[in-house]
C-alpha cells in the first residue's frame, strides 16, 4: 500500500473509520477497513430485514465508500502487480453486488460480499505475521 494513498484516504475521505490512528501501519489500516465493511454489510442486512429502505441504502452506500475510497484507493497498482489487479477486480465485483442488493432488495448479494470479505480478510490476516517474521530475520 502506498503511503501517499493512506495520507489521501486519511485527509480527504471518510472511508477510514475513526478507530484508525495516524500511527497505524498500512496493514492495520486495511484490517480496520475490513472490519468497518463487515459492520456496514451487517447493518445493511438488518435494515433490509426491517424493510427500512433509507437505512439499507445508507449502509450500502457506506460499504461502497469503504471499498472505493478505502480499499481500492489503498492498492499499489505499480508494486502490487497481479495481486493488486485481482483485488481491484474483486472490489469492483463487491460494489456491483452491493448495488444489486440495494436495487433488488436481495440479501443473497450481501451474503456474497460477506463471504468474499471473509476470505480476503483471512488471507490479509496471514500476510501480517508472515511479513513481520520475514522482516525480523
Amino acid at each position: 500500500m502506498k503511503t501517499e494513498n493512506l495520507r489521501t484516504m486519511n485527509a480527504g475521505r471518510s472511508a477510514v473509520p475513526e478507530t484508525a490512528s495516524p500511527e497505524s501501519t498500512p496493514h492495520a489500516l486495511v484490517k480496520v477497513l475490513f472490519e468497518a465493511l463487515r459492520l456496514a454489510v451487517n447493518e445493511a442486512r438488518a435494515e433490509m430485514q426491517l424493510n427500512h429502505t433509507a437505512g439499507k441504502g445508507a449502509a450500502i452506500g457506506k460499504a461502497c465508500e469503504i471499498i472505493d475510497g478505502g480499499l481500492k484507493a489503498s492498492l499499489d497498482m505499480e508494486r502490487g502487480g497481479k495481486i493488486a489487479e485481482q483485488l481491484q477486480s474483486l472490489y469492483e465485483f463487491m460494489v456491483e453486488r452491493l448495488t444489486l442488493a440495494n436495487l433488488r432488495n436481495e440479501p443473497a448479494h450481501l451474503d456474497v460480499v460477506g463471504q468474499l470479505l471473509a476470505e480476503i480478510e483471512g488471507a490479509w490476516s496471514q500476510i501480517g505475521p508472515q511479513k513481520q517474521a520475514g522482516m525480523s530475520n
